[in-house]
Formats: C-alpha cells, structure tokens, sequence
C-alpha cells in the first residue's frame, strides 16, 4: 500500500526528475513559453500587472497564487522593494513576499528588473517545484505539507515564521501532535511553546530535517486515514495558502518579521 511516507519518499528521492516530468507537462510547458518569451519586454510595475498570464505566472511561481487577486496588496510589496527596513515586504514574517521581490526587483532593479536570470529562469523552476507540489496534494494533501515543509522551513529563523504560514503551522502542529485548537491561543504562547519543543537550527540540516518529515508523514498518516476533516484547507483560497487575514493583521501590528 502507498503512504504518505512512500509517496513522498517517491518525489523528493529524485526532485530532479519529477521537476522534468512536471516541466513538460503541455500545460506547464505552454505557460512558461509564454513567461519567457515576455517577462523580457516587462519593464515597469505596470507593464507587469498589465499582462494577466506573466503576472498570474509569477505568482504561482512563488505560492501566492491564492492572493493574486489583491492586486493593491501586491503591488505595494513590489513598490517599495525590500531595501529599507520599513518596506511593507519586510513587515510580513512571510518570506514568500521578499521572495517575490527579489525575482522581480523593481525598486531596486528600475527597468532592467526582468533581465536577470532570477528573473527569469529562477521564477520558471519556482513555477515547476509549485506545480509538482499541487500535484502531489491532488493524490494526497500530505504529501505536498510535507514537500512544501522540506523547501520553505530551512529559510524559517524562528517560531513566528511558522505560525505565519498555515501550511508551516499545519505540519508543525501534527510533528507536536498539538490539537487544532492550539492554533486559537495567544500567538506568543504558540511561539513559546513550539521554540521549547523543536530547535529552528535543525531545519538547516538535511538528515534532521528528513527525520522530521519522516514523523510528519508517519502521524499524517495515522491521523487522517478515516477522518473527514479535509486537509487540503490550508491550501483553499480562504485560507490564503500561508497566511490568514486576521494573522496578517496581527503580524502588521506586531511587526514580527523584518529581515
């Protein structure tokens, strides 16, 4: 019988290959056709959200697929860039924003912001490793925690990092085997009490980090074999994919996560 275990084990085994089978699947190799062959000729903020298919593009590519709508909220993260310390990128504990900007620098970059290759190819292999993601939770929604946990928690400097993304959250709370309502208590609370359960360092070394994924999947496992809860709610629109509308007002007041 296939895991969640196997099944990821099956994908992040040989990353390489599954990125190439997901890069010429017909849909994704039209799209990003299409992105190379014009992100080159983007040269303002306007031109970009002027073309619906590279902004769309662009999006996905960097997890935010689910807040390409809030098109002002996204084009304040790319105006104001990410070099001074009250950039509203910087203010967000999510580090898919500054990631978006550091694709797609304009503020720092002007009119040449699309010609750099993290421009270019780096948002294509972006746009291939979200897609193997989805994929995978299409079959099961644990296996794309798990995925998006092993590329997203190294970059993670601390406890607000995880609570900041729900997906993070999710796959944190399961490792803990803490219950959903813990989610509801006081945010520095959580915080404490996840820094006193899970060194953050860990996350930066490979072998720890499989061991990690290794539980997560075993008690993912466990956890949801006959429960009719849908663990595919953190990726629904109305979660945001990683940040929740009353956590993003509280992360703006706090101000938690400048870097």
């Amino acid at each position: 019988m296939t895991t969640t275990y196997t099944s990821y084990q099956t994908i992040a085994g040989n990353l390489t290959k599954s990125l190439e089978r997901v890069s010429e699947q017909p849909d994704v190799a039209r799209e990003t056709e299409y992105y190379l062959a014009n992100i080159g000729n983007v040269k303002t903020i306007d031109d970009f959200f002027a073309d619906a298919r590279l902004y769309n593009y662009a999006i996905k590519a960097h997890g935010l697929e689910d807040m390409g709508y809030a098109k002002a909220f996204m084009r304040k993260v790319l105006t104001e860039g990410i070099d001074t310390d009250d950039a509203f990128a910087k203010q967000l504990t999510d580090s898919r924003y500054t990631d978006l900007v550091e694709s797609l620098n304009f503020a720092r970059n002007g009119t040449a912001a699309t010609s750099f290759e993290k421009a270019q190819k780096g948002v294509v292999d972006k746009y291939a490793r979200q897609t193997l993601e989805q994929n995978a939770g299409e079959e099961n929604s644990g296996v794309r925690l798990a995925l998006y946990f092993e590329r997203m928690a190294p970059s993670i400097t601390n406890a607000y990092g995880l609570l900041a993304d729900e997906a993070l959250a999710q796959v944190t709370r399961t490792l803990l085997q803490m219950p959903d309502e813990f989610a509801a208590s006081d945010i520095d609370k959580q915080a404490a009490a996840i820094e006193n359960a899970i060194d953050i360092k860990d996350f930066l070394d490979p072998a720890k980090l499989s061991k990690m994924l290794e539980r997560f999947t075993a008690l993912w496992e466990i956890n949801n074999s006959s429960d009719p809860y849908d663990p595919l709610a953190v990726f629904s629109s109305h979660s945001g994919y990683g940040i929740s509308s009353d956590l993003l007002l509280s992360i703006n007041t706090l101000k938690l996560g400048g870097r």
